[in-house]
C-alpha cells in the first residue's frame, strides 16, 4: 500500500485545524456546562420568588388550615403559575396533603417526596430532584398564619432543560460562534503554516534530515577541527576530529562548552559577533591555528563555530619547508663564497704568492671554524644555530657585517615556543635588516644579534644601522598587510613575529629614527606567564 506524502504546509493546516475543531468542542462542552449551571440557579431563584409569593398570600394561609379549603387555592395558585411560567406549584397541608397541584386528580392526595422534611420544620431551600417530567429544581417555603405558626408548605417546580434543548435555543449564536472560530482558525493554521515554511526555507522535513545527514556526515569527515555552539554556549557540533585533537569522547551535543573546553574562546565571538581568521590560540595545552565566525540569523548572532587545526602538524610541515628552503639557501650562499675565495687563491698563486695563498686558507678556515665553535657551544639548538651561521655568510656576500654578540646563548626554549617559533622570529627580522641595508648607499652597514638568557627572561635583539622605519608606518608595522618593501612586500613578516611575541606572552619593543637604524627588542618568560 503506497501512502500519500503531504506537504509540510498542508500537514500543519491539517493538525492546526484538528486543534481549532477539538478546541472548539471541549470549549463548546465546558461553555454548555457553565450555561446549564447558570440555567438551574436562575431557575431556582424564581421558583423561590413564587413560592415566597404564594406562601404570603392571606387566601392561602388561611384555607390551607380547612378541608375544602383545594377549591379556593388551586384557582389562585394556577393563576400565578401560569404568570411566572413555572412547571408545578404544590401547596401542602402539615399534615403533607396537596391544596394545589397542575394534575387536577391528584389534589387531595398526600405526598410523599423525600425532600419535603425539612420544609415542614420551618426550613427554606432549593433542592434538586428527578421525577417524572425530568430533573425539577424545587423551591420549599414555609407557610406560616398570623399568628407565626406554621400551617403548610409551598413546592414550586422548574423542570431543567437538557444540553440539546440547551443547544436547541443558542443554534443561531453556536452557528455563528462556530463559523467564525472555523473561519479565523483556518486562516491563522495557513498562515501558520505559511511561516512555519518560510523558516524552514521552503525545505520539507525529509529534504531538512537528508541535509542535517549529509552536512553531519561531511563535519565528521573533514580533516579540521570543527566545533559549533548556539547562543547559550551549548555544543551543536563538534566533529570526530576534533574529538581526537582535544581526546574526549561520547555525545557532546547539548553540553556547555566551558565545561568540555573551558578555552575555546567561542564564547567571545558569541559576544562581539566579529569573526577571528588565522590566529594562534592555545587551547587545552594545544597550540592550534583557529578561525572562529559567529553564526547569524537576520544581523543577529545565534551561535559561533571554530574551525581549527592541531598547530603541531602544520608546523612540522613549516620547519621541514623553511628547513628546505634554508638548506637550499645556505648551499648557494656557501657555493657562490667558496667560489669567491677560490678566485682569490688561484689569483695569489698565478701571482707567485704562495705563502700569501696558504696564510689565506688558514685565515679563512680559522674564521669560519671559531664562528661555527662559538655558535654550537653557545646555541643549544640546531635549527637556530644553523640559521645564525647561514645570516653571518649571507651578509658576507652583500658587504654586510652581521656579528653575533659574544655573551650570547640559548640554553632552552621559553615555554611554550618551538624552534620553528624563534627560527621565525630571527629569519624575519634579520631579512628585514639586510633589506633595508640593501637599499642604503651607506659604506658600513652591519647588524647586530644577541640572544640572552638566564633562568626567568629569554631576550632577543636585532639591530641595523640602516635607513630606519618612517614615523607614519611604526604605529601598524605589526599589523597584517603593512610593508615597508613596496609591492615586493606582503606585511606578514612582522605580522607573524607580533603572533609568536603573543603567543610567549612576551614583549616587543621597537626603536626606529630615520637614517638612525632599526632595533627589535623581544623578551620572553621562561616559565609562559607574562610578568606583570
Amino acid at each position: 500500500m503506497k501512502f500519500i506524502r503531504l506537504p509540510i504546509r498542508w500537514k500543519i493546516i491539517i493538525l492546526s485545524f484538528g486543534i481549532v475543531l477539538f478546541s472548539l468542542l471541549i470549549g463548546g462542552i465546558i461553555i454548555t456546562g457553565k450555561i446549564v449551571d447558570m440555567r438551574e440557579e436562575e431557575l431556582g431563584n424564581r421558583a423561590m420568588i413564587t413560592a415566597r409569593t404564594v406562601a404570603e398570600l392571606p387566601e392561602v394561609q388561611m384555607q390551607i388550615q380547612k378541608k375544602d379549603g383545594a377549591d379556593v387555592i388551586n384557582p389562585i395558585v394556577e393563576k400565578i403559575r401560569v404568570i411566572n411560567n413555572a412547571d408545578y406549584i404544590v401547596v401542602l397541608n402539615m399534615d403533607h396533603y396537596r391544596y394545589s397541584h397542575p394534575v387536577y386528580g391528584l389534589i387531595g392526595t398526600k405526598s410523599a417526596g423525600k425532600d419535603e422534611g425539612p420544609a415542614f420544620a420551618d426550613h427554606t431551600y432549593i433542592s434538586k430532584a428527578k421525577g417524572d417530567l425530568g430533573i425539577a429544581v424545587r423551591a420549599f417555603m414555609p407557610v406560616k398564619n398570623a399568628q407565626l405558626e406554621q400551617v403548610g408548605v409551598v413546592i414550586v417546580g422548574n423542570i431543567l432543560p437538557g444540553y440539546l434543548e440547551i443547544l436547541q435555543s443558542l443554534k443561531a449564536q453556536a452557528a455563528l460562534i462556530m463559523f467564525l472560530t472555523l473561519l479565523f482558525g483556518l486562516l491563522g493554521s495557513w498562515m501558520l503554516a505559511r511561516h512555519i515554511k518560510h523558516q524552514m526555507f521552503q525545505l520539507e522535513p525529509h529534504e531538512i534530515v537528508r541535509m542535517y545527514e549529509e552536512s553531519t556526515a561531511a563535519f565528521h569527515a573533514m580533516h579540521e577541527g570543527v566545533i559549533a555552539v548556539d547562543v547559550k554556549e551549548n555544543i551543536t557540533i563538534f566533529n570526530e576530529k576534533a574529538k581526537s585533537i582535544f581526546q574526549v569522547e561520547g555525545s557532546l551535543t547539548g553540553k556547555p562548552i566551558r565545561s568540555v573546553i573551558p578555552d575555546t574562546r567561542l564564547p567571545e565571538i558569541i559576544q562581539f559577533g566579529k569573526p577571528v581568521y588565522n590566529q594562534e590560540i592555545n587551547v587545552s595545552g594545544k597550540i592550534i591555528m583557529s578561525n572562529r565566525i559567529p553564526i547569524k540569523d537576520n544581523h543577529n548572532v545565534i551561535g559561533a563555530v571554530a574551525i581549527f587545526q592541531d598547530r603541531t602538524e602544520v608546523a612540522k610541515m613549516a620547519e621541514e619547508l623553511t628547513g628546505v628552503k634554508a638548506f637550499v639557501e645556505a648551499l648557494r650562499i656557501q657555493n657562490h663564497e667558496h667560489l669567491n675565495k677560490l678566485h682569490t687563491i688561484a689569483g695569489l698563486i698565478q701571482l707567485d704568492k704562495g705563502e700569501r695563498a696558504l696564510q689565506y686558507v688558514f685565515d679563512i678556515s680559522e674564521q669560519q671554524k671559531s664562528l661555527t665553535r662559538f655558535v654550537t657551544k653557545n646555541i643549544k639548538n640546531d635549527s637556530i644555530a644553523g640559521l645564525l651561521i647561514s645570516k653571518v655568510s649571507r651578509g658576507k656576500e652583500l658587504k654586510i657585517n652581521v656579528v653575533i654578540d659574544s655573551l650570547s646563548r640559548l640554553e632552552e626554549l621559553p615555554y611554550p615556543l618551538n624552534e620553528h617559533d624563534i627560527v621565525m622570529i630571527l629569519g624575519n627580522l634579520i631579512e628585514n635588516s639586510i633589506h633595508a641595508l640593501n637599499e642604503s648607499d651607506s659604506p658600513d652597514k652591519h647588524i647586530d644579534i644577541s640572544i640572552e638568557q638566564d633562568s626567568e627572561i629569554c631576550a632577543l635583539l636585532v639591530e641595523d644601522n640602516g635607513p630606519g622605519i618612517p614615523e607614519h608606518i611604526q604605529p601598524y608595522i605589526f599589523d597584517k598587510g603593512v610593508t615597508t618593501k613596496g609591492e615586493k612586500g606582503l606585511g606578514l613578516g612582522l605580522y607573524l613575529v607580533k603572533e609568536i611575541v603573543d603567543k610567549g606572552k612576551g614583549d616587543i619593543k621597537l626603536s626606529s629614527y630615520p637614517n638612525g637604524g632599526t632595533s627589535f627588542y623581544i623578551t620572553f618568560p621562561m616559565n609562559g606567564r607574562r610578568h606583570s
